[in-house]
């Protein structure tokens, strides 16, 4: 059960894999003054130790339920979990990786029962996750089902171009059989929703790409269109959503034939993120529609190479947490 958030609650930040980029942003975040409450969920010595590595002021607050958090520059409230091992810059761990499942944890049971407004996320290792043995896919997969949400769908947003991704972390021999009449209808429908209820659009206009090469070709490079794509759509039309396709994902990307839609529907995680990260890499933000919260990420990766270096730039962060305001302030 879900309570409704009250108009001061903060907006809460995981900083992610301990050995990324993740705490370097946070720190990034804190060096500005601030107009939103934000609550960072980390190791407060984790987030001490690379504040000093960057040579940046941060001065940790402890969080406490129900009290303003600090919003001056160089300061941070952070709500403490505290890691399993010491965490270094750039050298992944498996024993820190349920720390990382932690800060998500309590993210999203805080969203959940109003404490916090939306839930923001610095990126996570997926690989080191799962080789400490816990079964992990990916943020969207594992917030859905904390949630108990059926269908999320990933949103990538940088300015006014919306992707949407009908299948996400799959190997590629997998996207075929992935897709299906349900499924493509269940996910315009969840996108549908979404742009109109958090993005204020109130009839979205949604292109849809093919999945194979000129969309099949009438039948000649693969059936998908004809036999699933195209009666999909067929069925949301029906449902009264103003959907197009399919369309040869290198025509519909083609910035005159975008401008009539509010989304795109790209068929598989490679064929939407290259054009939209070509297009904000940095700005961009990744928006998770169908679940009972708001959350938003960066655009990114952890970057270990990065890490402790003072090169990763925040502005993905950034635009990740002024979008989780304004969608908060929609939210139903």
């Amino acid at each position: 059960m879900n309570a409704g958030p009250s108009p001061s609650a903060p907006i809460v930040l995981t900083c992610g894999e301990s050995a990324g980029i993740g705490p370097d942003l946070c720190i990034s975040v804190a060096q500005a003054e601030r107009a939103l409450p934000l609550v960072c969920l980390a190791d407060r010595e984790l987030l001490r130790e690379r504040a000093a590595l960057l040579r940046l002021p941060c001065r940790i607050e402890e969080y406490t339920p129900g009290v303003a958090p600090a919003r001056a520059a160089g300061e941070l409230t952070v709500l403490h979990v505290p890691l399993e091992r010491p965490a270094v810059a750039g050298r992944l761990d498996p024993r820190n990786a349920p720390w990382v499942l932690r800060l998500i944890d309590r993210a999203v049971e805080g969203c959940r029962r109003g404490e916090f407004a939306a839930m923001v996320t610095a990126p996570v290792q997926k690989s080191i996750i799962i080789e400490s043995g816990l079964p992990f896919t990916g943020h969207t997969e594992y917030l859905a089902t904390l949630c108990g949400a059926p269908l999320p769908v990933m949103l990538l947003v940088a300015g006014p171009l919306r992707v949407a991704l009908a299948t996400t972390h799959l190997p590629l021999r997998a996207v075929p059989d992935a897709i299906t009449r349900a499924g493509l209808l269940g996910v315009l429908t969840v996108l549908d929703r979404g742009l109109r209820s958090l993005f204020g659009i109130a009839r979205p206009r949604i292109g849809v790409c093919g999945l194979n090469p000129h969309a099949g070709e009438s039948g000649h490079l693969g059936s998908e269109e004809q036999q699933v794509i195209e009666p999909a759509l067929h069925s949301a039309r029906k449902l009264g959503l103003d959907v197009h396709g399919p369309i040869p994902a290198d025509t519909l990307f083609v910035p005159r034939n975008l401008e009539p839609y509010d989304a795109v529907l790209a068929m598989y995680h490679d064929q939407g993120l290259p054009v939209l990260k070509h297009a904000g890499f940095g700005n961009a933000v990744n928006v998770t529609l169908g679940l009972p919260i708001i959350r938003t990420s960066v655009d990114h990766g952890t970057a270990l190479d990065l890490a402790g270096t003072g090169r990763a730039e925040a502005g993905s962060l950034l635009a990740a947490i002024d979008l989780a305001a304004v969608l908060g302030a929609r939210a139903p």
